[in-house]
């Protein structure tokens, strides 16, 4: 979260992805940074013992919510 608030101020258009036990966390920190409209993503928890095919399938599924953000800015 850091990262992707810290690049976004600089102008460089970023998404940042969590994983779902960080979400609590994840709304703490922008109020923090003082940017509680930052828009970020999260799949299933964990991923470190994900195997190949299970990082693929999240990977498919947040595609296109990456492509959202990165053209339109926001997810709707």
């Amino acid at each position: 979260m850091h990262d992707g608030i810290t690049l976004e101020r600089q102008g460089i258009p970023t998404v940042s992805i969590i994983t779902d036990v960080f979400i609590p966390t994840a709304e703490a920190y922008k109020k923090v940074m003082g940017f509680s409209g930052f828009p970020y993503l999260s799949c299933e928890h964990p991923i470190s013992n994900a195997n190949s095919d299970q990082l693929e399938e999240r990977a498919y599924s947040l595609a296109p919510k990456v492509e959202l953000l990165f053209t339109k800015g926001a997810l709707a």
